[in-house]
């Protein structure tokens, strides 16, 4: 079992890695000195696969499975629910499930009496490496991905990779190409332990998930602990996600995962960075290979590349009316810019493969 803390100026959250901590989690709660009444958000798949008796700590609310679930109307059907249980600034929200679940009880518990314990228990890898460590809560728009929101650090993060056996195929690739996305930005020995060592990380070797996790969950406490609000650093975490959110929005947030789409973005910005002379070829043909060993990603040739760069115009990382991204200048290292030419942008979407 590993142990990280991530202390910021307001907030500590405390994140616990490790096979079997699922089963501890009501030893883990009493140690972060955490009081019921217990709201336990999660899905009817996700409640099907894992074994919540386990849990025994409170009451369980369901919400729709799926990105689409990530409504403001989600969020109010929870917020009845808190109150109908009568929780006060002194319950908990148990957040059990991937980053959908995790969102949205995280925003609930944020405006609930203006903020009350989250904890997360992610069961996906994608939530796992990524949205379960941080803090940003939400739900999504019409207009775009993740535009209402709030900043609510989670008091206790359990993370078990063992929750990871009953995963589906494509949700975990999902995960692995948001794990990869942490090894361009910090990490080579992460980038090379997923581009070495394919077969045994498809897999699913629970101590290379288990080492796979630590690192990428290490990293973004690092980023956060050094900017908590995405003011500066903290948006290197958005690699890849520039045209991945506008992947997402232009699909209705239907037939493609978030990790997929990252995966699109993450090639389309290490051809940008390419074009743009930052990134040679050899470490951008890693790149782009890496990706292609976890699994074929979905087409996109039903999307337009005006409806990408349409999408990307209502983007929150669009500042002073100039699209911003995160591009590689070699594989562990990224740099931010507001200077990339629409015509490349244009170009890079077409090939990878939108009208």
């Amino acid at each position: 079992m590993h142990t990280i803390t991530l202390r910021l100026k307001t907030a500590r959250s405390r994140i616990v890695v490790g096979g079997g901590v699922y089963g501890r989690l009501g030893a883990l709660l009493r140690e972060e000195g955490m009081d019921g009444p217990f709201l336990v958000v999660s899905q009817p798949r996700i409640a099907a696969a894992v074994d919540m008796p386990r849990l025994r700590i409170g009451h369980v609310a369901l919400v729709p499975d799926g990105e689409r679930a990530k409504t403001l109307r989600t969020v109010e059907r929870l917020l009845d629910r808190m109150l109908e249980l009568g929780m006060t600034r002194q319950s908990t929200v148990i957040a059990l499930g991937g980053g959908v679940v995790g969102d949205v009880a995280g925003f609930a518990g944020s405006v609930f009496l203006r903020g009350v314990s989250v904890v997360q228990v992610p069961t996906t890898l994608l939530a796992q490496v990524d949205s379960s460590v941080g803090g940003k809560t939400g739900v999504n728009h019409r207009r775009g991905k993740n535009l209402i929101g709030s900043f609510h650090q989670p008091r206790l993060v359990v993370t078990d990779p063992g929750l990871l056996a009953t995963l589906p195929d494509r949700d975990y690739r999902s995960g692995l190409y948001e794990t990869l996305k942490y090894g361009v930005i910090r990490d080579r020995v992460l980038f090379r332990i997923l581009e070495s060592r394919a077969e045994a990380v498809a897999a699913r070797d629970p101590a290379l998930i288990e080492e796979l996790v630590r690192r990428s969950v290490a990293i973004k406490a690092r980023v956060v602990a050094a900017d908590e609000r995405e003011g500066d650093l903290r948006r290197i975490l958005n690699f890849g996600h520039t045209i991945g959110h506008a992947i997402e929005t232009a699909l209705g947030y239907r037939a493609v995962r978030h990790g997929e789409a990252v995966g699109h973005g993450m090639i389309g910005a290490a051809r940008i960075a390419s074009g743009m002379g930052l990134l040679d070829d050899a470490e951008r043909s890693r790149i782009e290979a890496a990706i292609g060993s976890i699994g074929k990603l979905p087409a996109i040739s039903r999307l337009s590349s005006e409806a990408l760069l349409e999408a990307m115009r209502h983007d929150k990382k669009v500042r002073g009316g100039r699209l911003h991204f995160v591009l590689p200048e070699r594989i562990g290292a990224v740099t931010m810019r507001a200077d990339v030419p629409v015509r490349l942008v244009r170009s890079v979407l077409r090939g990878l493969g939108a009208a």
